[in-house]
């Protein structure tokens, strides 16, 4: 039995499951091997020819609405058996889909972040999109948005598709804003370019809140303030890694210019310091402040608060005449099967169609839609606030590439802990800064597990 060609060839090496869990997690494997059991043999065991397996890290209003979806298919599609399942967002829902592709055991489709989908790919994990399966059933590129599209594509081949882009925008109180004269007379937004005009924003809604103008928050939380710098020092051109990785290359400048500016809202007052995602969260939803900074997932939180409220683009404060804003976006991948025919294929693109022509349910939770048959509709267009921040998905700041980097990374844990440091005032920029290349160096400088 032990020199069975077959039992040979499905046998997980251990070494593989080693590098690909490190990839995974952006760690060592030491950290991973605890799940490899209970995934390898248990979650994505193979069923048969009727059945199609969905795995996904959706929690919140994200989680309802992909239940929504979910059901949607089922009632359109009784024939096949879908069993969904939700895992933990970050690097332990990666780990476990890497290691139950490894052993043999994945789901037909799985969702990724655009960010993190290259390093599967790397990893040999995911199954190359055709242009003539995508094209039979009506999902040829020309039908998603450009920016996001292309920033998914390896080697100019194509992996994954994608269902929206959720950048970081501005909430903002209306009846704040009216008050401190920042509305104009359709009720929206009077649009602030520049530094000087957006410390002058903070500062009226302060003047009428009597605490703070906004809200960012920055402890027991790293994403969300690398999130706002990326969006700043992309807005100045500034690039964090090149070469896949394996070059740091901060610009000590564009980087200080972006810190600067953030820590002056906390130090004079602009921002309460210190505050974390919960506390922002209530600080804006109790009318503390006028603006609240975050990504637009946060839109069901206000609506079911009945919160005056709107939303709109990050502010353009650095950019001049170019735009940038920190985004990513959520993807499907068929993650490679020890057995696809040409039935399961069909029957995985299916389900991705069909969770495409949901988009509207989809939206309604604060994404941006890349369908293009229904992002450029009427229906899209009178969505509101949807629309209103809709073009950020063209101006995209997605995190470089790199084994270690895409959203809920190592990458971002070391640039968010040090961003969050300067805006507590515990570290100066250039401090800041020196950590963040420290520690990048040394993840730039290991080997890629892949």
């Amino acid at each position: 039995m032990a020199n069975d060609p077959d039992r040979r060839n499905m046998a997980v090496s251990r070494r593989r499951l080693l590098g690909v869990a490190a990839a995974a997690v952006g760690l060592g494997a030491s950290g991973a091997l605890g799940a490899c059991s209970s995934v390898v043999g248990g979650l994505g065991a193979e069923r048969d020819t009727g059945t199609l397996d969905f795995w996904n890290l959706f929690g919140g209003g994200d989680g309802v609405r992909m239940q929504q979806m979910l059901d949607g298919y089922r009632s359109a599609h009784p024939e096949v058996e879908l069993a969904a399942v939700t895992l933990a967002w970050g690097n332990p829902y990666y780990t476990k889909l890497s290691l139950a592709t490894v052993g043999d055991r994945p789901p037909e489709v799985a969702i990724s972040h655009l960010t993190r989908m290259k390093n599967l790919v790397r990893a040999d994990l995911l199954e190359e999109l055709l242009p003539d399966d995508l094209a039979r059933h009506g999902m040829s590129p020309d039908k998603f948005n450009r920016r996001a599209w292309e920033a998914g594509l390896v080697d100019g081949k194509a992996y994954a598709i994608p269902i929206d882009t959720h950048p970081f925008v501005m909430f903002y109180n209306t009846e704040i804003c009216q008050q401190a004269g920042l509305l104009d007379a359709d009720g929206k937004l009077k649009p602030f370019e520049g530094e000087a005009g957006f410390v002058d924003a903070m500062r009226r809604a302060k003047e009428v809140t009597g605490t703070f103008g906004g809200a960012v928050a920055f402890t027991s939380e790293t994403a969300t303030p690398w999130r706002m710098f990326q969006s700043f020092y992309a807005q100045l051109g500034g690039k964090m890694l090149a070469e896949d990785g394996t070059k740091v290359v901060i610009d000590d400048a564009k980087a200080a210019r972006a810190l600067e500016f953030m820590q002056g809202l906390t130090r004079d007052g602009l921002f309460p310091n210190p505050i974390d995602y919960q506390g922002s969260i209530a600080m804006f939803a109790n009318g503390e402040i006028g603006f609240f900074f975050q990504g637009e997932w946060e839109i069901t939180t206000f609506q079911t608060a009945k919160l005056p409220f709107s939303m709109t683009l990050f502010p353009n404060v650095f950019g001049g005449g170019s735009y940038a804003v920190q985004a990513d976006s959520h993807t499907f991948v068929l993650p490679k099967q020890p057995h696809r025919d040409q039935a399961r294929l069909d029957r995985s693109l299916t389900f991705v169609r069909s969770m495409l022509d949901q988009s509207r349910t989809w939206t309604e939770g604060g994404h941006v839609p890349l369908w293009l048959p229904f992002a450029e509709s009427p229906e899209f267009a009178r969505m509101s606030p949807q629309s209103e921040y809709a073009s950020a998905a063209d101006s995209a700041a997605y995190d470089e590439d790199g084994w270690y980097s895409g959203s809920g990374s190592n990458f971002e844990i070391i640039t968010g802990s040090a961003i969050g440091d300067v805006l507590a005032g515990a570290a100066t920029p250039q401090q800041a800064i020196a950590q963040m290349r420290g520690n990048l160096e040394q993840l730039a400088g290991t080997a890629s597990p892949l």
